[in-house]
């Protein structure tokens, strides 16, 4: 008998020792993500600025002012100029901040915002991870980190922004556009209303109405919408802006009619278009031109050219089945035209940064993957491989030109090179550093024109078309399967 046990013993051996072979890799992978965040610390310590939740302070000491009975527009920052300047619907949803100290509202924010960006990067690179056989929250878990490190993600954090919840808003319809092209196979069970509608993805849309409702900018993603003849999402996005902005003049109706006939227009309660953290377009050329004010003409000159590129080349990113490139362009592209970006609503990088990595990845199995059909090469001139593009004979290098691209985008924003070379008019020339100090000081809105420009787009990566757009009946004869 005790033999017998000893036997059974051995044959659960190599059992024990895969599961703790199992622990010691998730061990492992736990210290990588924890040197990872540890790496992330000490880049914002070196490329970061003090942050002491600057913008938070605005947005609290604003609605306390609020509820106390005032005006939200006619409060000043104590030893500052500036005051209140989204619409008052995001007055609203910053009203519970009254109740918390400002330090308590700002860690709060931090964590919720934290979380959000968590949710959204599972989302972009689910697919991704599931197409390569890795593993979900590991690469979430290195990416989290990695991302919080970046200027806009960092800045948003320390000065207590909204960037990343609008982020979020945004990406959701882009899930939902995903849950619509694939309906039906995610809608559980038939007795769960709730949770079909919520699977369909028929509330796509709704995202980028709130997001427009708390932020005039993200109005471009509507714009798209038309563009690109997604009319469902569209109208529910606009439908979403009418109703927010309706519901809010009958709550405040005062500071509703105070934004959208005064407020709105006051360009100045934001800033001086040539300040360095305006990573814009007018931001490019009003320190070009060493002003404080852009040249209007030339700026909607330009604004209308990038406008154009952007949305063209969106709508193709769309028509190709890439739909988390077609986004991230219009968010670069309003990134650029928009009169004001500061560096903390450059968010848009992170999708580009993804983007550019996986068309790395993609090139290269593609190229080694035409290798394996043709087989391996006998010799330079082998007949087999007359007719391919060079790259193919080298398929390791295949795809560095995008992964180059992804390690230097993603370098550029955690430097951040526009700091050391900041300058104010009138007392310091945007040249005063000459034509290098001109460049780093514009380096950030150079790489967003750059992108909207040349980001490329993945065919087939994740489309989001509706069933009933690609009826067979409805496609030409010659694109129906055989």
């Amino acid at each position: 008998m005790p033999a017998t046990v000893g036997r059974r013993l051995d044959r659960l051996d190599p059992v024990r020792r895969a599961t703790r072979g199992i622990d010691r890799k998730t061990a492992a992978r736990f210290g990588i993500i924890a040197a990872v965040w540890y790496a992330a610390w000490l880049a914002i310590d070196v490329f970061g600025r003090p942050y002491n939740f600057f913008d938070m302070r605005i947005y609290h000491g604003a609605v306390v002012w609020w509820a106390s009975g005032n005006d939200i527009y006619t409060f000043i920052a104590p030893m500052t100029t500036l005051g209140f300047t989204y619409p008052p619907f995001a007055a609203l949803m910053m009203l519970p901040m009254a109740w918390f100290p400002v330090g308590v509202a700002g860690w709060l924010n931090v964590l919720a915002s934290i979380a959000v960006l968590a949710v959204v990067l599972t989302a972009l690179l689910r697919p991704i991870a599931e197409r390569l056989g890795g593993s979900l929250w590991f690469v979430v878990g290195i990416a989290v980190p990695l991302a919080v490190a970046i200027e806009p993600v960092r800045e948003t954090l320390g000065y207590g922004q909204v960037n990343l919840l609008l982020f979020g808003l945004i990406i959701a319809d882009l899930v939902a556009l995903r849950w619509r092209a694939h309906r039906g196979t995610r809608q559980g069970r038939a007795d769960r209303p709730l949770r079909r509608f919520f699977f369909s993805g028929a509330w796509a849309g709704v995202g980028i109405g709130l997001a427009t409702s708390v932020k005039l900018t993200p109005a471009l993603f509507i714009f798209y919408l038309l563009v690109t003849r997604q009319w469902r999402a569209a109208m529910t996005a606009i439908g979403t802006t009418i109703a927010v902005t309706l519901g809010t003049f009958a709550i405040a109706g005062r500071e509703s009619m105070s934004y959208f006939t005064g407020v709105l227009w006051q360009t100045e309660r934001v800033g001086a278009a040539d300040m360095t953290p305006n990573q814009s377009l007018a931001g490019v050329l009003a320190r070009l031109y060493d002003s404080i004010e852009t040249p209007g003409l030339l700026w909607l000159s330009f604004a209308l050219v990038i406008l154009a590129i952007g949305l063209s080349r969106a709508a193709n990113a769309h028509a190709d089945g890439d739909e988390l490139t077609a986004f991230t362009l219009v968010g670069l592209t309003t990134n650029v035209i928009s009169p004001i970006s500061w560096s903390h609503h450059l968010v848009w990088v992170l999708p580009a940064i993804i983007v550019l990595a996986d068309t790395a990845l993609r090139r290269r199995r593609a190229s080694r993957g035409l290798l394996d059909r043709i087989g391996p090469p006998a010799g330079i001139n082998s007949v087999g491989l007359v007719g391919l593009r060079s790259p193919i004979w080298f398929p390791t290098l295949t795809g560095l030109r995008h992964a180059v691209a992804a390690v230097s985008l993603y370098l550029l924003f955690v430097i951040s090179p526009i700091w050391p070379y900041e300058h104010k008019l009138p007392e310091v020339s945007h040249y005063q550093d000459g034509f290098f100090g001109a460049l780093m000081e514009n380096s950030l809105a150079l790489a967003l024109i750059v992108l909207v420009a040349t980001l490329p787009w993945r065919p087939g990566a994740e489309p989001a078309f509706y069933t009933e757009r690609r009826r067979l009946d409805r496609l030409p004869l010659y694109n129906r399967p055989r």
